[in-house]
Order: structure tokens, then C-alpha cells, then sequence
């Protein structure tokens, strides 16, 4: 099966091509590096140095005739789309649409949708919350996957496109960078190892943080690989069902550093600040329906973390060979 993955150079997506190649499948990335790596790039794969709201993306599309599209490239910034939603809006929506078309039009089966069970549903009053819950987004980011998912929709009533729609939780792991505020595991993990102060953002009534549904990225990654044959029209939660504070999972990480490399007296206490616009209070998964795509997570918090940090820690040793 020819699969082509946009956003396959970045954190997520490259774990998932990777996955994807190792099972046998012909795979062509798509990415235009704002965000990803290209040394993420698996050398088995084709690579086009693209943005998804490029005219250019339809040829890539008559040229490689994917049989399915794995669509993972987004602004995926909650701060940064209420801060710039027109900019949110144009690469979410426009450039996702940009992608449907072109699927449309070069005969692909099936989109496999990336959305976000940890933004869609807002500060939802089910808690986890399951798939049927009405989404509540609350942030630009969690309204252009809302409406992506609803053009998915439609795509398959007019045109026949089959979908399936994973809503991640916090993913983790591996390749994560740590840049913004998406990737608070790698942001702690580095900080901590350069003998930084880490910050934690909170509401003034929970001094110990937001709750997130933090998932491993190679429990993600076969949650695409099942979705190749499995979830018709179906949208599913992929995350662990288990609620993590943000402070213990600061003190996780701390704990994990500390015993494998040590750290500076005066970093287990970091600092904090109000949560930012869009910030949800809390979010955790019901992942009961995932079932049906065959899929349960594998890889427990603490076994994910350790697994991740010592994959960082090999790679500034080889950055500073």
C-alpha cells in the first residue's frame, strides 16, 4: 500500500512513517521543515519539501496516486492560534482542505485525520471523556479540528473518501522538540539537563498543575498502523485513560534525570504561572472504542519517560561527539 504522510519529518509524524515502512508499506512524506527534521526523515521514503497550502501539492498527488493520506501536518500551537487564529485558520483548514482536494482528485481511499482529544472536547463536564461527548472547543486550534473532522464528513458522503479520525492525547517521546509549549516532556526533560528552572502553568485553585492524558508516541504510531484497515468513518480516542497532574509528571521526570545523570542542587522546585488563553483545565480519554481498531496503549508513564529521556540523552552525547 502506497501511504502518504504529511508532516512526516516532524515528532509524530516520522514515528508513524517509520512504523508504516517497518510494516511493509510504500511511504511518501510530505513537510515543509517549519516544524520537523529532516534528519526524521526515514531514507526509505520519499521526500518533498512542501507546505500542504502549496498549489504544488496536487502534482505530488498525480504523480504518487497514494492509496491513503496520513495527515498529521498542522499548526499545532494552542498559545500561538489565539494569539495568530487567521494563521491557525489558513494552515488547519485551508491547507487541509488543499490536501482533500488533491487526495479527491488523485483517487486515494482513505484520510487517516489527525485531531486532538486533548483540545476538542474543552473543559468538557465528562470526565474522561468519550467520543460521544459533544465537543466543546476552546481554543482556534480545537475549532479547526472540530471542522476538519466535519469536512471529512462530507468528503465521504459526496465522494465515496473513506476517513478515520484518531484523537490523540498528550503524545510523547522520542524526536519530541523542545519548543513551545506543546512538548512539556521534552521541554522538562531538556531544561532539567542543561541545569534550567522549569515552569509550570496552573490555575490558581490547583496549584498542582493542569491534568492531561499523556500517550506514548510508539502507542500512537500503531494506532495509525491499525487505522490502515480498521475505524471506517469512525473517530477514536487513542491516549491512556489515566489523568497525570502536571507537577507529577514534573517530578517524574526530575526523579528520572536525577537517577540516570544527576542534577544541579535547586531544580525540584520549579517555578509557576497563571495558565495561559486556551489553556484547558484538565483533559483525560475514555479509550474503551479504540477497541474496535484492535488498540490498547502498551507502554505505561514512567517505562515511556524513561525510554525517552534516555533517547535524549544519546543524542546530545552524539550531537557533542
Amino acid at each position: 500500500m502506497k501511504i502518504l504522510v504529511t508532516g512526516g519529518a516532524g515528532f509524530i509524524g516520522s514515528n508513524v512513517a517509520d512504523a508504516y515502512i517497518e510494516a511493509g508499506h510504500e511511504v511518501v512524506i510530505v513537510d515543509n521543515l517549519f516544524t520537523g527534521k529532516s534528519s526524521n526523515v526515514n531514507p526509505k521514503a520519499r521526500f518533498y519539501l512542501m507546505d500542504i497550502r502549496s498549489e504544488e501539492l496536487r502534482k505530488v498527488f498525480e504523480i504518487e496516486k497514494p492509496d491513503v493520506v496520513n495527515h498529521h501536518a498542522a499548526q499545532m500551537s494552542v498559545p500561538a492560534s489565539v494569539e495568530d487564529p487567521l494563521f491557525d485558520a489558513d494552515v488547519n483548514v485551508k491547507g487541509f482542505l488543499n490536501m482533500l482536494e488533491s487526495a479527491r482528485r488523485s483517487g486515494t481511499k482513505k484520510i487517516i485525520f489527525i485531531s486532538s482529544g486533548g483540545a476538542v472536547y474543552g473543559n468538557a463536564a465528562e470526565y474522561p471523556t468519550g467520543e460521544d461527548y459533544p465537543p466543546e472547543p476552546a481554543s482556534p486550534y480545537a475549532i479547526t479540528k472540530y471542522v476538519s473532522e466535519k469536512y471529512l464528513s462530507f468528503y465521504r458522503s459526496l465522494y465515496g473518501i473513506d476517513y478515520t479520525v484518531l484523537r490523540y492525547a498528550n503524545i510523547y517521546g522520542p524526536r519530541q522538540a523542545p519548543h513551545g509549549e506543546a512538548g512539556v516532556v521534552a521541554i522538562f526533560t531538556d531544561r532539567l539537563l542543561n541545569g534550567s528552572m522549569c515552569t509550570l502553568y496552573c490555575y490558581k485553585e490547583e496549584p498542582r498543575g493542569m491534568t492531561r492524558d499523556y500517550c506514548y508516541v510508539g502507542d500512537a504510531a500503531r494506532a495509525n498502523l491499525l487505522a490502515l484497515s480498521n475505524g471506517s468513518g469512525g473517530v477514536y480516542n487513542i491516549g491512556t485513560g489515566v489523568p497525570t497532574h502536571t507537577s507529577d509528571l514534573f517530578r517524574a521526570i526530575y526523579e528520572a534525570v536525577r537517577d540516570t545523570c544527576g542534577i544541579s542542587q535547586g531544580l525540584e522546585h520549579p517555578k509557576t504561572r497563571e495558565a495561559r488563553p486556551g489553556d484547558l483545565r484538565r483533559s483525560c480519554l475514555r479509550i474503551g472504542k479504540a477497541k474496535e481498531l484492535g488498540w490498547e496503549p502498551g507502554v505505561v508513564l514512567g517505562e515511556g519517560l524513561r525510554r525517552t529521556i534516555e533517547r535524549r540523552m544519546r543524542d546530545l552525547r552524539l550531537q557533542g561527539a
